[in-house]
């Protein structure tokens, strides 16, 4: 004695199809937007040709970044990538915070850049500092990247040695 196919399983049937499709579009609405979150951040030296590797694997990658650190004058850039997600696509920011040692004395330095192009989701953008701007922190110990919104902190994100209050020079 089973549901036998009629006119009122039919419709009925059609009557459930419309109220999940309701209910679904609807549900979006009742969850809370995503916590925007910077996902990874990978801190690259580029050679005079803009490159930050020679060959596409992870080993040659490493390989290079290692000759460009320990080569400055081979050095054009310094290229922070960065993948972010946020639902938000206005007024986006991205800025770079640096700390370094030159002349066995403490620099920092910091530059931000806006964000071109974001359609929300998952994103990876990036910010270049010239060697002139790299040059003036030396030796580079630590970063923080953090994501802004019209000045507003969203997001960050920072290397092993970053503290947020770094140690005095030692006199």
């Amino acid at each position: 004695m089973g549901i036998e196919p009629g006119a009122g399983s039919h419709y009925a049937w059609r009557v459930t199809r419309l109220l999940l499709l309701v209910l679904s579009c609807l549900m979006p609405g009742f969850l809370p937007a995503a916590e925007p979150v910077i996902k990874k951040v990978l801190p690259h030296y580029l050679d005079q040709e803009g490159r930050h590797t020679l060959a596409p694997s992870l080993y040659e990658r490493d390989a290079y970044q290692d000759y460009l650190r320990n080569h400055p004058e081979a050095c054009s850039a310094l290229r922070f990538d960065v993948l972010f997600k946020a639902d938000s696509s206005t007024n986006l920011q991205l800025r770079v915070q640096l700390r370094g040692t030159k002349d066995s004395k403490p620099t920092r330095l910091e530059t931000a850049s806006p964000i071109l192009t974001h359609n929300g989701g998952r994103t990876w953008s990036h910010v270049t500092l010239p060697s002139s701007d790299f040059d003036r922190v030396g030796n580079l110990l630590a970063w923080k990247v953090t994501l802004l919104e019209g000045g507003r902190e969203l997001a960050s994100q920072a290397s092993f040695l970053w503290q947020s209050d770094p140690p005095k020079a030692i006199p």
